[in-house]
C-alpha cells in the first residue's frame, strides 16, 4: 500500500484572484488577523515575505489543538497565482515525512475567483490519518480571507 496521497480541494470565492494570491505569497502574517480562531500567529525565521526559501513559521488550531509548522516557501509564480509551501518542522511531521501544500488562484470571467489547493503528502505509517482536517482547515481559512478581503475592498 502507498504511503503516497494527494487531496485536492475548490473553493470559489469572490475577492480578486491578485489580492488572495497577494496574502499568502506575500503576506501570509495577516491570516492572524483575518482569522484570528484558527491562526494565532505567522512568523518570518529567514529571508524575506513573499520571497521563494523563506522560513516562516504558522501557530495555529487544528482539530481543537494548537500546532505549530516552519515552512519553506518552495515556489511563487505571480502570474499564475500559484504558491507552494513544504513543511520542514512540526506537529504535522509527526504524522508525515513529507508535506507540501500549492494554493492556486484562478480569476473567472463572471467576477470572483477559484482557489485550488492541492495536499502532497506521505504518511509516516499505514496508521497516520489522511490529511482532510488540513484540508478543511485551508477551506474555512480560504473562505475567511475572501469575506475579509470583500470587506476590505
Amino acid at each position: 500500500m502507498s504511503l503516497i496521497c494527494q487531496l485536492e480541494t475548490d473553493i470559489e470565492i469572490k475577492a480578486p484572484a491578485d489580492k488572495f494570491h497577494e496574502v499568502f505569497s506575500c503576506r501570509p502574517h495577516h491570516m492572524a488577523n483575518v482569522t484570528p480562531e484558527k491562526i494565532q500567529g505567522v512568523e518570518l525565521h529567514e529571508g524575506e515575505w513573499g520571497k521563494v526559501g523563506s522560513i516562516i513559521s504558522w501557530n495555529y488550531m487544528h482539530d481543537g489543538v494548537a500546532e505549530t509548522a516552519k515552512e519553506v516557501i518552495e515556489a511563487i509564480d505571480d502570474e499564475t497565482y500559484s504558491t507552494t509551501f513544504r513543511v520542514i518542522e512540526g506537529h504535522l511531521l509527526e504524522k508525515y515525512k513529507d508535506f507540501d501544500a500549492t494554493v492556486q488562484v484562478t480569476p473567472k470571467k463572471d467576477g470572483g475567483s477559484l482557489v485550488h489547493w492541492t495536499i502532497k503528502y506521505e504518511k509516516a505509517s499505514e496508521e497516520a490519518p489522511d490529511a482532510k482536517g488540513i484540508i478543511q482547515l485551508v477551506t474555512d481559512m480560504t473562505k475567511d480571507l475572501d469575506a475579509h478581503l470583500i470587506e476590505q475592498a
